[in-house]
């Protein structure tokens, strides 16, 4: 899954970066609100955590253009602790969820997680179809009862397709959710890494539309 991080600390934007790339996701970095707005009006980001109190503009400003354009990711937005008052207002102006700073890199990791599942429908973090379940919270992949190790790649890919299972998805909308702004999106690697998964999950698992792309069926 891909998110941005808007936030202008670097020191704390590299944290919250390194914690969720480890997690398996494809992370993007903005440092004040006018790249952030940039990136989250052009780039189809899973989820966005929007800093209240970025330079050149602020991120209440950010998120009122994205709603107004229509823009529909989910946000969670970075205030200070005793920023109750920007808190409604982040609220008030189309946020899902929010965060005082400090705060613990666990929960941050957790929230997201749940606003990724909300925004797929899912409302069991462990998605099982047949022999296969995948655990969202910890990307633990199990077939008949026992581990299956996958690579990074192969995680992000099947962790797209779970999110979004029941829907068809092209190779291009995979490569844009499973990369960095600045990374190689070579769409042509998908069909490696499906058919990486097939051999591990089973054959059926993940279904192939001639043409367009990739879905696994919802449970």
């Amino acid at each position: 899954m891909r998110i941005l991080i808007a936030e202008d600390e670097t020191l704390l934007s590299g944290q919250i970066q390194k914690a969720l790339a480890s997690e398996g996701h494809a992370v993007d970095v903005a440092h004040d609100g006018e790249e952030a707005g940039f990136l989250g009006s052009t780039e189809p980001y899973d989820a966005v955590i929007l800093d209240i109190g970025l330079p050149k503009k602020d991120g209440i400003t950010v998120l009122k253009e994205w709603r107004a354009a229509g823009v529909e990711v989910p946000v969670l937005i970075l205030t200070a602790r005793d920023g109750w008052s920007q808190r409604v207002d982040g609220l008030d102006a189309g946020a899902d969820d929010y965060m005082s700073k400090p705060f613990h890199m666990a929960e941050l990791g957790a929230r997201i997680r749940a606003l990724l599942r909300r925004r797929s429908g899912m409302s069991n973090p462990v998605f099982a179809k047949g022999p296969v379940e995948f655990d969202t919270r910890t990307n633990r992949v199990v077939v008949d009862g026992f581990p299956v190790e996958i690579t990074a790649q192969e995680c992000a890919v099947l962790s797209y397709l779970i999110h979004n299972a029941g829907r068809l998805i092209s190779r291009s909308e995979l490569s844009e959710h499973i990369y960095q702004y600045d990374g190689d999106r070579d769409s042509n690697t998908i069909a490696v890494f499906v058919t990486r998964l097939r051999k591990k999950l089973g054959a059926d698992f993940i279904q192939t539309v001639r043409g367009r792309g990739y879905m696994i069926d919802a449970e």
